[in-house]
């Protein structure tokens, strides 16, 4: 009896414990599920027992709307790679123009139109890097020459579309020993040992050759050219009586120790040329842009054939002008440097003045000690360079294209040399030490000399911005009046839906075309015309959205939870643009993407016909306005190409992500492909 009893107070014991373990299993899953989900919790049940382990398999996770659409999304690989490219390209149009604080809408260079991609700008040949004799240069290429006598081309050395490339140094000239060279803005000039004068490049308005040698072509002699004297190509002059060879824009000239002037090409590229041609004794001279100017054998004043030209000169660039008879007194000038607007004086005490054109922002040139001062300068096309009896190397003037940047420990200078855009020093044995300035155009630059690459990058951001608030504006109205007409319906909706087509049916494009037309004959700043853009685009545009949103909101409305917001006594408005509108948000967000490349093309068509944002402001389109001719389009590609790949892969890159946001967002839409 007691073994029965006892046997059975343990079973009881047993089947007791169980069920507490039991309900202590159920109460603790409970307590998981409260703060892990349900699915979790269960999937973790059925896999703690061999038997069901493979029923936990089919459990799925549990995930919110806006998960599964981010994880449908990351699936697309293409569509994930568009939104990288594009979040690129966004960040690269509106914080790129932040690094260029040097950048101007207006900026033109007459000497750097044209130029293809290039970075060999300051590529000096290895070669000549440790036997430099002189450098010089005064457009797109620079020419140098070593103390051996040969002579190198770097930089942009193709002549337009002439077909003329000056890197192509004429054999005569590879095999004569050349003591002195010059570069102008289409030609080059070298002179041999034996005082023969060689040149080569363009000579289309007399660059080089003799009258004599026209006519034998069968050219009819251009009074407005002013043909190489005879004697530089035959019998050639003394070389240790040259004093300066220097070349302008399209034009020439040397200088003998005596005053005698040779000087030929081009008249029209300097309307006083004539009257240097007929002055006789010159000192010193060099060219501008626009004007030849020179020192006579007084050396008190700077000669033009113009007066009032150059009558007041600067001690400094930031200084107030003074004359030129009071500055100089009873100093003479020494040597004349010319950039394209402005010329630098050298006395014969050291001192410095300049005179000429000098634009707000420029560098000033260095304030030197009572006991330092210059011993050379050269000058490119907007800044100098100096070198001063300490060894001091500086560089002033205008900074745009980075020609400013001198190194501040250099030593060991003895001899500076000029390109357009860039300065390289040397010393006395002639090894190149250093060289800074303008490298090059990633892009190339456009028929008015400005950098392709910076253009496209502010032209972008001006391209996205109009389209991005265009869109918004749309976006706005067309929300608006598409869920006020799909939620109340009848006449409501079939006013807004009868305006909605008035606006769809007025073709855009010409109509656009006509309200830019009309904004030209206005008196309108450049940011109001492209304000009133961005409203036009915008307010033209919306009838589509709105007609989507509506028909999504005509199906809402009858769902549950409207019914009883309408139960609970909620306001219609809050209804229709609380609890509906959220729920037709996917259509909107693949409409808005959509659009916005929409309006970007749009913007780009209007500005590519000129009925957009007008020049010198870049955008997409009126860059490739700028580039619609033949001649661009066959020998200038770079000038489109660059700037339609952007365009292109932006829009592109636009159109698959909003593709991808549809089918993720509406997965009927992806059934139905």
């Amino acid at each position: 009896m007691s073994k029965n009893f006892k046997k059975s107070s343990q079973d009881f014991l047993k089947k007791a414990g169980s069920a507490v373990g039991k309900a202590g299993k159920t109460v603790g899953s409970w307590v998981g599920r409260l703060w892990r989900g349900g699915s979790n919790s269960l999937a973790d049940e059925m896999s703690a027992t061999g038997a069901d382990a493979a029923k936990a398999a089919d459990v799925e996770e549990i995930v919110s709307p806006g998960r599964q659409i981010l994880n449908n999304f990351l699936e697309k690989k293409l569509a994930v790679g568009a939104l990288i490219l594009l979040a690129v390209m966004f960040i690269t149009m509106f914080i790129g123009p932040l690094m260029m604080p040097k950048y101007r809408d207006a900026y033109t260079e007459v000497t750097q139109k044209s130029i293809p991609p290039t970075m060999s700008m300051m590529s000096v040949p290895r070669e000549l890097r440790g036997d430099v004799k002189m450098i010089d240069g005064f457009g797109s290429f620079t020419v140098g020459l070593s103390n051996a006598g040969k002579v190198y081309v770097w930089g942009s050395t193709k002549i337009g579309t002439t077909g003329i490339d000056v890197a192509d140094i004429p054999q005569e000239v590879q095999d004569a020993n050349i003591v002195m060279v010059a570069a102008g803005i289409d030609h080059i000039v070298a002179i041999a040992d034996t005082g023969k004068v060689y040149c080569w490049g363009s000579n289309k308005l007399g660059q080089f050759g003799t009258e004599k040698e026209a006519r034998e072509r069968g050219e009819d002699i251009n009074p407005n050219i002013a043909y190489e004297p005879e004697i530089l190509s035959t019998s050639g002059i003394d070389v240790s009586r040259i004093k300066k060879l220097t070349c302008g824009y399209q034009t020439s000239a040397i200088i003998l120790d005596d005053g005698t002037l040779y000087l030929w090409g081009n008249k029209n590229a300097y309307t006083n040329m004539d009257l240097f041609l007929a002055a006789g004794n010159m000192y010193d001279l060099d060219f501008t842009l626009n004007y030849i100017v020179g020192i006579n054998g007084k050396r008190h004043t700077i000669y033009t054939g113009s007066r009032g030209l150059y009558d007041v000169v600067r001690p400094n660039l930031d200084q107030r002008t003074e004359s030129i008879k009071d500055f100089i007194g009873k100093r003479k000038i020494e040597r004349i440097v010319a950039t394209s607007t402005s010329l630098a004086l050298m006395l014969n005490d050291g001192s410095v003045c300049f005179a000429g054109d000098f634009p707000s922002g420029v560098i000033p040139a260095p304030n030197l000690p009572a006991d330092e001062h210059f011993v050379d300068i050269v000058g490119g096309s907007y800044h100098y360079s100096g070198i001063t009896d300490k060894g001091n190397v500086y560089s002033w003037g205008a900074d745009n294209l980075n020609q400013c940047n001198a190194p501040k420990k250099i030593k060991n200078v003895d001899r500076l040399y000029s390109g357009a855009f860039q300065t390289y020093a040397v010393r006395e044995d002639g090894k190149l030490l250093d060289k800074w300035g303008l490298k090059g155009y990633l892009f190339g630059t456009d028929i008015h000399g400005a950098d392709i690459f910076q253009r496209i990058i502010n032209g972008g951001r001006m391209t996205m911005t109009i389209g991005a608030v265009s869109v918004i504006i749309s976006t706005i109205i067309g929300i608006i009046i598409g869920c006020i007409a799909g939620y109340f319906g009848g006449k409501v909706d079939i006013i807004l839906m009868r305006v909605a087509e008035i606006f769809r049916a007025i073709p855009f494009l010409p109509f656009a075309m006509i309200l830019s037309a009309v904004m030209g004959r206005m008196t309108l700043s450049e940011t109001m015309r492209i304000f009133i853009i961005m409203c036009i685009l915008g307010v033209l545009s919306w009838p589509g959205l709105a007609v989507l949103v509506r028909g999504q909101v005509l199906v809402a409305r009858e769902s549950e939870y409207v019914t009883a917001a309408k139960a609970m006594g909620v306001k219609e408005k809050t209804i229709a643009f609380k609890h509906i509108l959220p729920n037709v948000m996917s259509v909107i967000l693949v409409t808005l993407m959509l659009d916005f490349g929409t309006c970007m093309l749009t913007e780009s068509s209007l500005s590519y016909l000129g009925f957009g944002v007008a020049y010198p402001r870049p955008t997409w389109g009126n860059m490739l306005n700028g580039a619609n001719n033949a001649t661009i389009i066959n020998t200038y590609w770079w000038q489109w190409l660059f700037t339609g790949i952007f365009l292109a892969v932006t829009t592109i890159c636009i159109n698959i992500v909003g593709d991808a946001l549809r089918d993720v967002m509406d997965p009927k839409s992806s059934v139905e492909k």
